[in-house]
């Protein structure tokens, strides 16, 4: 944010060319190519530029000041609530994202119990039956076997088993609908007709949010009964000193939005990874030794001496954030890098923009974990250079828990099988909502003996 005694400028007129479709304004540009449309943005308007989107005039902030500026957010000027309630609200209603201030800590001050670190060493130990059951389904040998779908199975597994205990009498079937329902309630974010209506993805959304609160509800008598280690029974019961818990719609709300949150940006992440070492063999082979040194059930303080693969996890991010904006709305007139944002304005904080900028990296679109080394450290080129967690209080509460989940499974991907990549493969991504590869991420599998 610019200093007191800088010029104030009011925020710039769209250019003719830069106002896109109409209606659409620039939606159908940030689906084609975001990183693209973010140069775009910046060669023209710097790093508060404005945009058309689906009928509104929204604020795009670019490079990390102007991040730092709306993530740690001093002046409360930038709200979670009002942007993501009109980009997903009904199908993540009341998840801890879309809490702003006093409430907002409230929530994370209860939940944040769950996340503590001898909570996540009981989380790392039970993970592994779920990966081992999961990995078990997997081909010995496939020359173009599509990991992001089976991925994205395997990831809600592992959350069913950690978050909700089993779900013990949910069958196979049964998870693949709840599966289904989170895909629909996140892919809703880009809907054009917002309309409960048949066959829009809206609609979608609504009949997705139906089914998981229809199967979290089914469980909540029982979490509600007895205390047990899942995530689930916990927030039945945590309580702050002074007596407040939460309602039985918080429970549903915040178990909709962490589970969601727990196997969709993992799915992402560990879709890149496979992609990437499969590229790049010298790093997979790398990476399994320190694996093949480990006994199969890694504990979590063992997961967390695996350097070669903390560097690849965070090199990835940075290539591939898996949520590569995150949105706000000002509820107050507010100045960035200099620039006046009026009250009511949607502000999109385009944190993948900063992961590619050659001002901050190092040859920004090439594959180089060791730019985190120690000796590099490219990352502390400025606080806010490598955000995929976002920043400030509202920066990813499960960030800890998700590097867990990422590093166990590749952990037990890397001691299991061997892979590999085209060289010249570029992931086809869809970009409506968070990014994933539309041709399932096809990799040439092989099981080790």
């Amino acid at each position: 944010m610019t200093s007191a005694t800088a010029p104030v400028r009011d925020l710039p007129d769209i250019r003719r060319d830069d106002r896109g479709l109409p209606v659409l304004g620039r939606a159908m540009a940030y689906a084609r190519d975001p990183i693209a449309l973010f140069q775009r943005q910046w060669d023209h308007y710097g790093p508060v530029a404005p945009m058309q989107i689906l009928g509104d005039r929204w604020v795009m902030l670019l490079g990390p000041d102007a991040c730092q500026a709306a993530l740690t957010n001093r002046d409360k000027a930038f709200a979670n609530g009002p942007a993501w309630t009109h980009l997903v609200g009904p199908f993540f209603h009341r998840g801890l994202m879309l809490l702003d201030f006093e409430e907002h800590h409230l929530h994370r001050r209860i939940m944040q119990e769950a996340f503590v670190r001898p909570r996540l060493e009981g989380y790392a130990a039970g993970m592994h039956p779920a990966i081992e059951r999961g990995l078990a389904t997997w081909p010995g040998a496939d020359s173009s076997f599509k990991t992001y779908p089976a991925l994205k199975q395997l990831t809600l597994d592992v959350a069913a088993d950690i978050f909700m205990g089993g779900a013990e009498d949910s069958s196979p079937e049964e998870m693949a609908r709840v599966n289904k329902a989170f895909i629909a309630c996140v892919q809703a974010a880009s809907a054009l007709v917002r309309k409960d209506l048949p066959l829009t993805r809206w609609g979608r959304g609504h009949r997705g949010r139906e089914v998981l609160e229809q199967w979290l509800r089914h469980y909540l008598p029982s979490r509600r009964a007895r205390l047990t280690d899942d995530l689930f029974s916990q927030l039945c019961h945590i309580e702050t000193d002074d007596g407040q818990r939460f309602t039985d719609d918080d429970v549903v709300n915040h178990m909709v939005f962490l589970m969601m949150a727990a196997h969709d940006t993992s799915t992402i992440t560990l879709s890149t990874m496979l992609q990437y070492l499969g590229q790049h063999p010298e790093w997979q082979d790398r990476c399994r030794a320190e694996s093949d040194a480990l006994p199969a059930r890694a504990s979590l303080t063992e997961l967390d001496g695996l350097t070669s693969l903390d560097l690849v996890i965070k090199e990835c991010l940075r290539l591939r954030a898996p949520v590569p904006v995150v949105v706000r709305r000002t509820v107050k007139d507010v100045v960035v890098e200099g620039v006046r944002i009026p009250a009511d304005t949607f502000v999109t904080v385009a944190a993948q923009f900063s992961h590619l900028m050659p001002e901050l990296w190092t040859d920004p679109t090439s594959f180089d974990p060791e730019r985190f080394s120690p000796e590099r450290r490219e990352d502390k080129s400025h606080r806010f250079a490598w955000e995929p967690f976002g920043g400030g209080v509202h920066k990813c509460l499960g960030m800890a828990f998700a590097g867990m989940e990422v590093s166990a499974v590749m952990h037990h991907l890397l001691r299991t099988y061997e892979w590999r990549v085209d060289p010249t493969y570029v992931a086809p991504l869809d970009n409506r909502s968070l990014p994933f590869p539309k041709d399932g991420q096809p990799v040439s599998l092989v099981r080790r003996p």
